[in-house]
């Protein structure tokens, strides 16, 4: 499963985030280090249901067309200054991030936090100076990792005549990189790769950039958009970063809502219809104010801010497995039973290994459910494929 970590120092609004996306039950507090063991649970991602294009009735996989598939989330514990050399929580914040694949940090776009987390006065802090400061603690926990034994590592590469890149990527395959984004990295500098025994600290900094780029991919959350300075808007929207404007207590309030039936929203909705005629002022207050902000929006921000991180950022799509092409079910007849996100290389054989491994040792054919086309194992599936699997199992 894509596994995202929310990450951003203390009191940035991570936890709110967090349980509007997971309806999680964690602590949410105006204090820092509210979250300090990482907090582990499902979000989803929402698109739409391939019944919608195949005109199938009785699907009980999806809401009224849309499809909610299951990636998990991590909130991780705040991050302050110099986390890398283990102040703050920054080693049990910087151990959650080498597992997982993508990082959306979020950022407190109001400013009414300072640098450490800290409550002040809404736009006394610049938000941009906290995107810089969370790229150099990946960086400089990564380039430690690397450093320690670098002099051994570069001494064996030169007089052994190796590939630089495969001894990175085994020295640092605790956070999962590999051999193909070293490469790549060391193909965007002009460093000398048959002497890295003669690169400086700054030359091995920047390769660490690069490789985290790719390895770690980051996109902004600027939270609290609802609150925040137009000052402040403005300047994120220049920052180098994929940014989404959000406001998770929003959509948190509606999540909540919605589970209590005072309203109709689903995750990603524009807008929302308002179920019960039993409401105090205050509620109603507080409708009129959220309806206000999402329209104004185009939403809360959180949903889009997933989906982006795992379609835009990472190129995953979403495929269906099933085992009857003509009614595109299971054997016991459940329509679209099954979403798999995966990569946009996923071939029909890699489906296979997906679903058990013994039927991708023993994968024959598949089947487009949707041509009803016999694929090879080769073949590179797209994104709303339903596929059949045919194999000796």
């Amino acid at each position: 499963m894509i596994s995202i970590a929310l990450a951003g120092k203390p009191n940035s609004g991570k936890s709110t985030f967090f349980k509007a996306a997971t309806l999680s039950d964690v602590e949410i507090a105006n204090y820092p280090f509210t979250t300090i063991d990482a907090n582990h649970g499902i979000a989803y991602l929402r698109v739409e249901c391939p019944c919608q294009k195949l005109n199938i009735q009785h699907c009980t996989s999806c809401v009224d067309g849309i499809r909610f598939v299951p990636v998990q989330l991590v909130d991780v514990a705040g991050l302050v200054p110099d986390a890398h050399l283990g102040k703050g929580l920054g080693n049990e914040f910087l151990d959650e991030l080498s597992r997982v694949d993508l990082i959306i940090h979020v950022v407190d776009a109001s400013g009414g936090t300072d640098m450490v987390g800290n409550p002040i006065n809404i736009g006394e802090h610049n938000p941009v100076e906290d995107i810089a400061f969370l790229e150099r603690e990946i960086d400089m926990w990564i380039f430690n990792i690397l450093h320690r034994n670098w002099h051994r590592i570069s001494r064996k590469t030169e007089i052994e005549n190796l590939a630089i890149e495969h001894a990175i990527a085994e020295q640092l395959g605790g956070i999962r990189v590999d051999d193909r984004q070293v490469k790549a990295a060391l193909s965007r500098l002009d460093i000398q790769t048959n002497k890295p025994g003669n690169w400086s600290d700054d030359e091995l900094k920047e390769l660490i950039t690069e490789i985290r780029k790719m390895n770690k991919p980051i996109i902004i959350a600027a939270n609290k958009t609802d609150v925040a300075p137009e000052e402040n808007i403005k300047q994120l929207k220049d920052v180098e970063c994929k940014t989404f404007f959000v406001s998770s207590a929003a959509e948190l309030a509606l999540r909540m809502a919605a589970k209590k039936d005072v309203i109709t929203y689903l995750p990603g909705d524009k807008d929302f219809t308002i179920n019960s005629t039993n409401l105090n002022k205050a509620q109603e207050k507080g409708l009129e104010q959220l309806k206000r902000f999402i329209k104004q929006n185009n939403g809360t921000g959180v949903q889009e801010c997933i989906n982006s991180a795992v379609f835009s950022i990472l190129g995953q799509i979403v495929v269906y497995p099933v085992e009857d092409e003509n009614k595109y079910s299971d054997k016991n007849g459940r329509v679209l039973p099954d979403a798999f996100v995966v990569g946009s290389n996923c071939t029909a054989r890699d489906l296979a290994y997906m679903v058990h491994t013994d039927i991708g040792k023993s994968f024959l054919f598949g089947i487009n459910a949707k041509s009803k086309m016999r694929i090879s194992d080769k073949h590179q599936l797209k994104n709303g494929d339903v596929i059949k699997i045919v194999s000796t199992k």
